[in-house]
């Protein structure tokens, strides 16, 4: 990989993306976020992932704009096919990934931030969607997972970002922090998670992703199918056994 790196400690993968000045998005770069998000998938010893981005300027300021002067409609499908497959790459990962975002998430930049399952954000970091400033669309369906519609339609129509601040009023972002505290914060969210039982987060990332459109009936009922299928694990056991016991449980994924 070129401009990211992987990182694996304590079933915590860290993924950054690096590319000075502020992470601007590539063609290259597509591919190699949705090869590391999918090679988590195979990885027994991960339970959660990190996302973020480095350097002091951006997590993702967007896509290189570079790009969008050489896109025509004879093109414009591939390549918003390779957008479209490294965003699912992050939202279909097997294991929880919260994205700790350290700065302007713009555009491409946002569509990143909200197919996580959890963000924690510095006290500088932005979201946006400037896709109309720059003759573009795309981004509104991904901000609709953070924010009511009226204020999709607002951010979509002028192109104003808003920051981390406003956007956990709307129950966006998790935590805010001070720059410097940003990373403590999401391995402490990131340790609470590991601690779980690695099939449980599998099957629960599996439930969420799926009933997350679901009328209630359909969603509950699949819900409870995964609970039948978890039942067959000793995690699953091991859990009730460490509840009745008033002892931490000792989960091996199995």
């Amino acid at each position: 990989m070129e401009f990211v790196r992987l990182q694996v400690e304590n079933h915590i993968a860290l993924v950054t993306v690096d590319r000075p000045p502020v992470n601007a998005i590539h063609a290259q770069l597509y591919d190699e976020i949705a090869e590391t998000f999918r090679s988590l998938n195979d990885r027994n010893d991960v339970r959660v992932a990190i996302f973020t981005g480095a350097g002091s300027k951006a997590f993702i300021a967007g896509n290189d704009l570079n790009e969008f002067l050489t896109m025509d409609p004879n093109n414009a499908g591939e390549r918003m096919k390779r957008a479209r497959e490294s965003f699912w790459s992050v939202y279909d990962c097997r294991v929880p990934v919260i994205g700790a975002i350290n700065g302007p998430a713009l555009g491409t930049g946002l569509a990143y931030a909200a197919v996580c399952d959890l963000l924690v954000a510095s006290e500088n970091a932005t979201f946006g969607l400037p896709e109309i400033n720059v003759g573009v669309m795309g981004g509104a369906k991904h901000l609709s997972r953070l924010v009511p519609q009226m204020v999709v339609r607002y951010m979509h129509y002028t192109g104003i970002p808003l920051k981390a601040s406003e956007m956990k009023q709307y129950g966006a972002v998790i935590e805010v922090v001070p720059k410097d505290q940003l990373m403590d914060k999401a391995y402490e969210l990131a340790n609470q998670l590991a601690h779980k039982s690695p099939i449980a987060l599998r099957f629960a990332k599996q439930s969420l992703n799926t009933v997350e459109y679901m009328n209630l009936k359909a969603g509950y009922e699949f819900e409870q199918g995964l609970t039948g299928e978890l039942s067959r694990f000793e995690d699953s056991k091991e859990a009730v056994r460490a509840f009745f016991e008033k002892r931490d449980p000792v989960f091996r994924g199995e």
